[in-house]
């Protein structure tokens, strides 16, 4: 008897652990932006994933990701792709962070910055996705992209970020994101910036959107006007 509660503390003590890193990893989900003059930043934390984006209004500047983890204070973050440094592609970084209501303010590379909340990360669309299959000549192709190449997107409650990268070869192909909105079937996307071409910003796209299966069924037109029909499928970290 004795030997049984003598366990009990060192479980109550695992549950507060637990339930405290629940909190802490919910409150950091979601959308976070920083504005400087000009400059603009912004975080994204959701499904295990993290993105960061800088640009201006007539400038992409760099993005960079990949899948973090929460210790006490520390966010980890096991660098997937950077825009602007390939040599950081397969390292770990880490920084402090504190939320305080709606700021966060985090340390990465020795620099602190303020960021304000945009959403908590909680809507039907929230969450990794990565493209699975494309209609092509009226049919549904499944999309294989070989070894680590993918092209992946990432929604919180508000906003998007779409990135083409491959881990494996440290090749980054593309980002673009901005807000959105997914009402009645019909998704919308505001683009605030696009790294393969800046005369895309300020654009605004619509799609039919809804969600089967776990799946997430998107058609409509693309920026070029080219008719589309794509299936995304949630990817967990």
């Amino acid at each position: 008897m004795k030997k049984y509660f003598s366990f009990v503390p060192v479980i109550i003590l695992l549950l507060i652990c637990s339930n405290v890193f629940s909190q802490t990893l919910s409150k950091i989900e979601g959308a976070w932006e920083n504005k400087d003059g000009q400059n603009q930043s912004i975080l994204i934390f959701k499904g295990g994933y993290f993105t960061y984006a800088g640009y201006t209004a007539n400038e992409f500047a760099l993005s960079r990701g990949g899948a973090y983890t929460i210790d006490g204070k520390i966010v980890k973050i096991e660098i997937e792709f950077n825009s602007a440094n390939s040599k950081e592609v397969g390292k770990q970084i880490e920084g402090n962070f504190s939320i305080d209501d709606t700021q966060l303010e985090i340390s990465l590379a020795n620099i602190s910055i303020k960021y304000h909340r945009i959403d908590d990360g909680e809507a039907p669309l929230a969450g990794v996705w990565k493209i699975s299959a494309r209609e092509q000549d009226g049919k549904l192709v499944p999309i294989h992209q070989k070894g680590t190449r993918k092209t992946l997107k990432i929604l919180t409650g508000k906003r998007f970020q779409w990135f083409a990268i491959n881990p494996e070869t440290k090749e980054f192909s593309g980002t673009g994101g901005g807000a959105y909105t997914f009402i009645n079937g019909k998704y919308t996307e505001n683009i605030d910036f696009f790294s393969r071409d800046n005369s895309r910003v300020g654009a605004k796209l619509t799609f039919d959107g809804k969600l089967q299966d776990g799946k997430w069924l998107h058609s409509g037109l693309s920026s070029k006007g080219e008719k589309i029909y794509e299936v995304w499928e949630r990817v967990k970290y």
